[in-house]
């Protein structure tokens, strides 16, 4: 099996948006002053969320892409997938505000789901067949 050289691309792609949402909730408890947890600090909580909603679904979606990839998926879908998850994600971070529901944060709530969704599915068929 080769190695998964597209998902290689959007893994180090979802990584460096990983860093930028990972150093948002540091920079500003150091500002604020909060050592652990959100301080009751609405935006703090926030930040932390746009993080932790990245890191509850990416490592799983870049699992099931690079599945697909060594079992010789289409490149073509592997971009697909790939690049839904990237533009889900951020859509989403770029959108997700206290109290408030957006169209954008929807969709790209929509495309991770659907990106996982279908892999998770594909993954299945290509043990089954």
């Amino acid at each position: 099996m080769a190695i998964p050289e597209i998902t290689v691309l959007y893994a180090g792609l979802l990584g460096l948006l990983s860093i930028v949402l990972g150093a948002a909730p540091g920079a500003y408890r150091g500002k604020a002053g909060i050592d652990a947890g959100d301080g009751g600090d609405p935006e703090l909580l926030l930040r932390m969320r746009r993080q932790a909603n990245f890191v509850e679904s990416v490592p799983l979606a870049l699992i099931l892409i690079g599945f697909l990839e060594m079992q010789s998926v289409s490149n073509l879908a592997i971009h697909g997938l790939g690049l839904a998850l990237l533009v889900g994600r951020l859509l989403h971070a770029a959108t997700f505000r206290q109290g408030v529901k957006s169209i954008p944060r929807g969709i790209g709530s929509g495309l991770t789901v659907l990106s996982i969704a279908v892999a998770s599915v594909w993954c299945i068929v290509t043990f089954v067949t």
